[in-house]
């Protein structure tokens, strides 16, 4: 059962907070690295979240916390499904976002759309893995990624949003979370600020000697994706 809701946008320090909310004993975290890297999550991921075999609880099974899209974008179901849970809303300026996102998360989407199952070479067991991996991936871009990019953005998941639009939605989902969600069940958190508010927040202890994460680097990220393009592991 989830315990903290991430409501940010990706690209706002999702996988530091994701490596933090673990250190802190609210993992495992999910984040969108599971569903594109977990066939089991992928298939249930690819159906209407949130109804039938892929409810809720089906895809946070055994998951205490959830960070990034797609939880960022179905918050608010997400959130009225575990009413106890904490709302985590990850922020940091609008047009450092969009620079950053054009150049990671717009282009994956792009990728995706382009990915082709001849790209995994040799043969035998790791031809098929790529395979099954080409066919998950593009499953998710034809369901998943096209309902939240046409949600948020009014574009294909194929396409990358102008500046003026996607920062638009970008504010715009920030100050929805803000007039939906009660102050005491609400974080808003940038990555810069530390353990000391999240662990207010979260009513834990501050790790000592030990320095909030700082993993999502484009760079970092990019290789990330393309592992995970290739079929493997994203970590």
């Amino acid at each position: 059962m989830l315990r903290v809701i991430g409501a940010g946008y990706p690209r706002t320090g999702t996988l530091s907070m994701k490596a933090a909310l673990e250190r802190l004993g609210f993992g495992p975290c999910h984040h969108m690295f599971e569903v594109m890297s977990r066939p089991e999550q992928s298939a249930l991921w690819s159906l209407t979240p949130g109804e039938g075999e892929a409810s809720w609880d089906r895809l946070y099974e055994g998951y205490e916390s959830a960070v990034d899209w797609p939880t960022g974008y179905f918050w608010e179901e997400v959130s009225q499904a575990y009413p106890d849970a904490k709302i985590l809303l990850t922020v940091r300026d609008a047009r450092r976002w969009y620079k950053s996102a054009s150049e990671t998360i717009f282009q994956s989407a792009r990728m995706l759309d382009a990915v082709d199952g001849e790209e995994h070479g040799g043969a035998g067991q790791e031809d098929e893995a790529g395979a099954t991996t080409t066919a998950h991936l593009r499953r998710l871009h034809e369901t998943l990624l096209s309902t939240m990019w046409r949600g948020a953005f009014g574009v294909g998941a194929d396409e990358v949003p102008d500046e003026a639009t996607a920062v638009a939605a970008f504010e715009r989902h920030i100050e929805y979370v803000r007039s939906r969600v009660p102050e005491d069940r609400l974080l808003v958190f940038e990555a810069a600020q530390g353990w000391e508010p999240l662990c207010d927040f979260l009513g834990v202890p501050v790790p000592e000697d030990e320095p909030f994460p700082h993993l999502n680097e484009s760079e970092d990220l990019k290789e990330r994706l393309g592992n995970v393009m290739r079929g493997g592991r994203p970590y």
